[in-house]
């Protein structure tokens, strides 16, 4: 068997065909498109992502080929598109979302634009089970999409439909093409390992030549190769990413080798400091120190209140630091590399591939960092893998769990939970709620939403979470979010969105807020039940109190799809009545949105 490789660090996750792979990923800029991949090589079947447009002649040695999701329209000039000799070779295909809509269009079937998205839950209803559908019965699915296809192609037969989508899948058993509207690849699509492992086994009759446990080998030897003879330089969080990838580089390179330094940007939650401080010591890190920057990443924030003009800012913030502290350093010489714990999501989110959607510029993907990528002056040990899976390779590294399993922080800090306006506005009543004109940063249909928050004087449970949201975010197109109203100091009609920018102050209240809720979480027991708590403030209330949290409870396994945690009412109404007690706050919400259509921070 020819040798496997995982590619390190790349603008564009797409790779050159790897030979003895035996399935093919042709990516369509989905944001999930890797993760169709991983599923794969989880069942134990070499997987490789590829370039949509990949000629049919280089994957007619393939098992089988999966079309993935994507943000276009297929009946739009230049939408990502694939070579229509793999839908005539024997080679079986499986379409997922534009993937499916890509087939019914090459093969005579109709796509349409729907009246409204679907996002999120959906129940799949089967009608005629096939080879794909071996063993699998109508279930919940998740769905991330507003075309659908309306007319299946001659020769196909429609599988399954949920109350949106007539044709969620189709097949042709005699032709091997499939089409499924649905993400099987995702968590949230219950028999979606299933499906994947029936059409792998049964439909393409793949055989198992992949072990997870070759990973860490892989990577440590893709380090060396990249560093060759450089020491790295490494911005670390403290967060799960920057350890697990800290350490791998320490195995791969030596202690002697690896330079550490945690920026304390005042972004950071009470007592993060002193935490990171302590884990870097367990590791037995060599070289390692604390910068503090408070003062540079607050005068890089004045007067911003974009959310992507706040990250850019942060993220090439991050640069100037590292210039800073390079020089007087002898790596300034050309022997030295820029090490980083980017994980998928954040390449994929951030348009690294290239037909993904930007949702969101995180800060270890702006122009600076870039232009180290093109240099060949970094390291990203982790940019093929998701969180769930970093945890699994810092505990076979022999990382304590008390640091492997905190909750997820983002590298902006709390800059993204503390949202600015530039204006003041009123917030209004509407037929359905309050419409908040606030913005928020979504992912519908593959691509970036920026749109305000509808809010419901309705209960935290699981029909407000599982279907009055969902309907909401699905029929409206002037929201991506919906929350619910869990206490206020003021009555709805005196809210307003205050003009508001980033300030030690505001900083403060979110601290305070944010560890108000830790410490309780972490005393009910709560915290152990979800994946992230975020806590986001907001400028949303009254003359007197002008000033919101919100609470993002959630749960995940990789990060790219969320649902969300419901906290039992009787502790709910004590946690916001503590929070209200805190100075200048009037509100207190609850957002009820899964990821898609919200993303799991509101920025």
């Amino acid at each position: 068997m020819e040798p496997l490789t995982l590619t390190l660090s790349s603008a564009h996750v797409s790779a050159p065909a790897t030979p003895n792979a035996q399935i093919a990923v042709l990516d369509t800029g989905g944001q999930y498109t890797h993760l169709i991949a991983r599923k794969v090589r989880e069942l134990g079947v070499f997987a490789d992502v590829l370039p949509s447009d990949t000629p049919a002649g280089v994957l007619s040695a393939r098992r089988g080929i999966i079309i993935s999701g994507g943000p276009a329209s297929v009946y739009e000039a230049g939408s990502p598109d694939i070579d229509p000799g793999i839908l005539a070779a024997n080679v079986p295909v499986l379409g997922i979302c534009y993937g499916h809509q890509l087939i019914a269009h090459h093969l005579g079937g109709n796509v349409e634009k729907g009246d409204r998205g679907e996002y999120g839950v959906a129940r799949l209803e089967l009608t005629a089970p096939d080879p794909l559908w071996q063993g699998v019965c109508s279930s919940q699915v998740w769905m991330n999409h507003r075309d659908s296809v309306s007319a299946a192609p001659q020769g196909f037969e429609v599988i399954g439909s949920t109350e949106t989508s007539g044709i969620a899948a189709m097949s042709n058993v005699r032709r091997g093409i499939f089409g499924i509207q649905f993400h099987p690849e995702v968590v949230h699509t219950h028999e979606g390992v299933n499906i994947l492992r029936n059409f792998v086994f049964e439909i393409c009759h793949a055989t198992k030549d992949w072990n997870v446990s070759r990973r860490v080998p892989l990577v440590e030897q893709q380090i060396q190769r990249i560093a060759g003879g450089r020491n790295v330089f490494f911005f670390v969080s403290g967060g799960v990413d920057s350890t697990v990838a800290y350490t791998l580089c320490l195995r791969a390179l030596g202690p002697e080798r690896v330079y550490g330094v945690y920026v304390d940007t005042g972004l950071m939650r009470k007592g993060e400091t002193e935490l990171v401080r302590g884990i870097f010591a367990s590791l037995g890190a060599t070289h390692f120190e604390v910068e503090y920057a408070q003062d540079e990443f607050m005068a890089a924030l004045a007067g911003k209140t974009d959310p992507e003009e706040k990250r850019l800012a942060i993220g090439e913030q991050f640069v100037k630091v590292q210039e800073r502290l390079l020089q007087g350093r002898q790596f300034l010489d050309g022997s030295w590399i820029l090490g980083q714990g980017t994980i998928y999501p954040d390449t994929i989110e951030s348009a690294g591939t290239a037909k993904a959607d930007l949702i969101k510029t995180h800060h270890n993907r702006v122009a600076g960092i870039q232009a180290l990528i093109d240099t060949n002056r970094i390291v990203e040990p982790l940019t093929q893998f998701y969180k769930d899976e970093v945890r699994e390779i810092g505990a076979e590294l022999g990382i304590a769990p008390r640091f492997l399993n905190r909750h997820p922080f983002p590298g902006p800090g709390l800059a993204i939970r503390c949202l600015c306006s530039a204006t003041c506005q009123a917030v209004m009543l509407c037929a359905d709620g309050y419409l908040i004109p606030v913005r928020t940063v979504g992912v519908q249909g593959d691509s970036r939403s920026y749109r305000q928050v509808l809010a419901l004087d309705e209960p935290v449970d699981e029909l407000a979470i599982r279907k009055l949201a969902p309907s909401l975010t699905n029929r409206r197109s002037d929201i991506n979010r919906v929350v619910s109203i869990c206490g206020s100091n003021a009555v709805p009609s005196l809210w307003k969105v205050h003009k508001a920018s980033l300030t030690p102050a505001r900083l403060d209240l979110l601290r305070d807020a944010d560890q108000l809720v830790r410490d309780y979480c972490a005393a009910i027991g709560f915290e152990q039940k979800v994946w992230q708590f975020p806590i986001v403030l907001a400028p949303i209330g009254s003359t007197d109190a002008p000033e919101s949290v919100i609470l993002r409870p959630i749960h995940s396994v990789d990060g790219m799809t969320a649902d969300v945690v419901a906290m039992p009412a009787t502790e709910l109404r004590y946690l916001v009545h503590k929070l209200l007690g805190l100075p200048g706050i009037s509100a207190v919400f609850y957002d009820l949105t899964s990821k898609p259509p919200g993303t799991i921070e509101w920025e």
